[in-house]
């Protein structure tokens, strides 16, 4: 049993006035803005540099399909030794072949290659969205960490304001004890309360420390201390006022829905490819030979050089006829993959849609719940001078003043906490309608200390 020492008697509105201003002040030195974590978490974090890889390499994969739809050239040469040998008349020679070709060649029409070059673009647009997804999804991985910390403190700030009300409490006892006022209960009871405070503290600690490695781990840095909310806190109204809007505005923006419409875009232009493998295919082919045999060859002169330049132009038809069923099949295949992308769209829709309205409501259920924690926490405080009070003058027993410390503790952390899930909410509303950017940061940042 850890047994507190001795402390005069104060008013317990003192110790509630030292954890307001720990909140509102906290350790500033070195603190950090939402927005300046933000960046540095954009710059470090694995998960979203992953992403920002994995944007270029489809751009360069989408770049790719152009080539299809461009000329092609190659260069090449080659060196021989041929041996001749007849037997009437009798000849034997050996001579050399050099012979080097360049050639070229332009598509002119060819469905399945442009068909290609047109999914190129859907497929950066399809990038982009992916991109945009993760970088939202740091946004709020990174406020839910700095909020993580900020909640964490408050905790452990009102743990130890009711670990010093609680001794306050319990030396009130014992001098009622020693004096015939009160009975050993007392005592007891407050030294009881006294040390599950103590635990609540030791836990306080060590949750506090956890978020912020985790807070540090994401933004790279070390010994990160983010900035607390204002006092008063003027939560933010959610604008528009209006579910149908939100949802509306996910239509055309969301990330998910940006994927599943690109998804179907592309399957309906590899429709085209598949139906392509029934056309024809023309191509315009151009090459230049040149052969050189420097001591002759086998029906020339022996030691008698010579050297040929050919020139080709033309052009190439390829007609397809009967390719085993394959190109029937795979438009069966393509149509079936274009009918489930486009059921992938209208599944993107209605899960947006259902997630941009629990989030709305959830914004508003938070915004209710600080209202009625607000209303809450000045009865609890109403409610613990009043069982004070009546301890003193011996209306109220020992046991009442510390459930009464207890609830009002209790109320405090709860309303911290629905703050934070209310600025956490808003952010978390914008991602579902697929709104969010960092600009929307800013005003969070404006709510914090500075």
């Amino acid at each position: 049993m850890t047994t507190p020492p001795a402390l005069p008697a104060r008013p317990l509105l003192l110790s509630l006035s030292i954890a307001a201003a720990l909140l509102a002040a906290g350790p500033m030195a070195q603190a950090q803005s939402l927005v300046e974590l933000y960046e540095s978490a954009r710059a470090f974090d694995a998960t979203y540099q992953s992403a920002r890889l994995q944007y270029d390499a489809n751009l360069a994969r989408a770049a790719q399909a152009k080539a299809g739809i461009l000329p092609a050239a190659g260069l090449a040469a080659g060196a021989s030794r041929t041996g001749f040998e007849n037997t009437n008349p009798a000849i034997e020679r050996n001579f050399n072949t050099q012979n080097a070709t360049l050639s070229a060649s332009q598509p002119l029409y060819r469905p399945a290659n442009w068909a290609s070059y047109e999914q190129g673009f859907k497929q950066v647009d399809l990038a982009r969205a992916q991109l945009d997804s993760a970088e939202q999804d740091l946004i709020v991985r990174s406020s839910q960490a700095y909020f993580d910390v900020l909640a964490a403190q408050d905790t452990l700030t009102f743990v130890q304001a009711q670990k010093a009300a609680v001794a306050e409490q319990l030396a009130f006892a014992k001098r009622n004890f020693e004096v015939g006022t009160s009975t050993i209960t007392d005592s007891r009871e407050a030294q009881a309360r006294y040390d599950l405070v103590i635990a609540q503290e030791i836990a306080a600690e060590n949750d506090l420390r956890v978020k912020k490695i985790a807070l540090d781990q994401l933004v790279g840095k070390n010994e990160t201390q983010p900035r607390g909310l204002l006092a008063p806190v003027a939560l933010p109204p959610v604008q528009p006022a209006d579910v149908n809007a939100w949802v509306q505005q996910s239509e055309a923006v969301h990330p998910g829905i940006r994927q599943a419409q690109s998804g179907l875009d592309i399957a309906e232009l590899e429709v085209t490819k598949a139906e392509a493998g029934h056309k024809p295919t023309l191509d315009a082919t151009a090459s230049y030979n040149i052969t050189r045999n420097p001591a002759g060859t086998a029906t020339s002169a022996a030691q008698t050089s010579s050297r040929t330049n050919a020139t080709t132009v033309g052009l190439v038809l390829n007609v397809p006829l009967f390719a085993g069923f394959s190109t029937q099949n795979r438009i069966r295949e393509t149509l079936s993959l274009k009918d489930k992308a486009r059921s992938d769209l209208e599944g993107a829709r209605r899960s947006v849609a259902q997630s941009t309205r629990t989030a709305y409501f959830g914004v508003l259920s938070g915004q209710g719940q600080v209202k009625a924690l607000e209303a809450a926490e000045l009865s609890s405080q109403s409610a613990l001078d009043a069982n004070k009070l009546g301890y003193q003058v011996g209306v109220r027993i020992n046991i009442d003043v510390l459930n009464a410390q207890s609830q009002l503790f209790q109320t405090k952390r709860d309303l911290a906490q629905a703050r934070y899930n209310v600025l956490l909410g808003g952010l978390r509303l914008r991602q579902a309608n697929g709104t969010l950017s960092p600009e929307d940061l800013q005003q969070i940042n404006s709510l914090l200390a500075r």
